[in-house]
């Protein structure tokens, strides 16, 4: 009865140990969801002023210049993925969104996860990269995913690009695919009549400043996949947090339960040797 009760008492301290972790995990997801979110605004307010930058220097000509209707015959997909586990079926749903894609897609992959769960499933991305652990490092990654993006257009390898990542709308992941390459020049906001004093040509100036505009759009696509990530693993965590509180309190009623046999058992034997010994008088 002692070993038992050993048992059940160090079964019940591994899993307030294991408890503690999860909160710790849960914690750490919900400061990088938050410090994620507030990031995203400032990216959307550099996004803006760029867009209005290509305006003004395209003025009234912004109207006649839509995207080109002959572009689109090699479709390439961003696709972010998990980084880090514990966090549900993250990268599977986004993985299972592509998987009737057609096979001229030329795949860009982000998340160590994502990648091992799409090589799983005979995935061959084109090129992939880590999710950074911290947003701090999301300008970084966004730089190269441009660079490697730009490098796959002049190598003719593609001629356009969707992107696809999580968002969190009502609580719930939902996924989001949007057109990032060519840019929708008639998309900008409405140009002034009159341009800006220029040193450069209309069209370096707008190449330049369409991919800070590019850069940018990818780099809110991270930081929301970042986010949403880190979300998933909030819920992942407050589900197993409820397990856990669950066998926990299992685990202590059968440890009190236990203790009453124990006890019962102890007053048994005690009367039982009273009674032996008044009966041998």
């Amino acid at each position: 009865m002692t070993e038992r009760l050993a048992d059940i008492s160090a079964r019940i301290e591994g899993i307030r140990e294991l408890g503690a972790v999860v909160n710790a995990m849960k914690g750490i997801a919900a400061a990088r969801a938050h410090v994620a979110r507030g990031q995203v605004d400032a990216v959307d307010s550099y996004a803006a002023t760029i867009a209005m930058a290509m305006s003004r220097v395209l003025g009234p000509d912004i109207a006649k210049t839509g995207p080109d209707q002959d572009a689109g015959n090699r479709m390439g997909l961003l696709v972010f993925c998990a980084e880090q586990g514990f966090a549900g079926a993250f990268s599977e749903r986004v993985l299972d969104s592509i998987n009737g894609a057609s096979g001229t897609e030329t795949l860009f992959l982000i998340g160590t996860r994502g990648l091992s769960i799409a090589t799983a499933r005979g995935m061959k991305p084109h090129w992939s990269a880590p999710l950074p652990s911290h947003t701090p490092g999301i300008p970084k990654l966004a730089g190269e995913i441009t660079t490697a993006i730009y490098a796959a257009v002049a190598a003719r390898r593609i001629d356009c690009l969707d992107v696809i990542f999580t968002g969190w709308q009502a609580g719930r992941p939902a996924l989001v695919r949007q057109h990032l390459f060519p840019i929708d020049l008639a998309n900008l906001p409405p140009a002034s009549q009159d341009r800006p004093l220029m040193q450069l040509s209309p069209s370096t100036l707008i190449a330049s400043l369409g991919q800070d505009y590019f850069n940018a759009q990818v780099c809110k696509a991270a930081l929301h996949a970042f986010a949403a990530e880190n979300e998933a693993r909030m819920e992942a965590m407050s589900s197993a947090g409820t397990q856990i509180a669950r066998e926990l309190e299992t685990f202590q009623a059968t440890l009190r339960r236990v203790r009453q046999e124990a006890i019962t058992a102890e007053i048994i034997e005690l009367g039982t040797g009273a009674v032996t010994a008044r009966d041998r008088r």
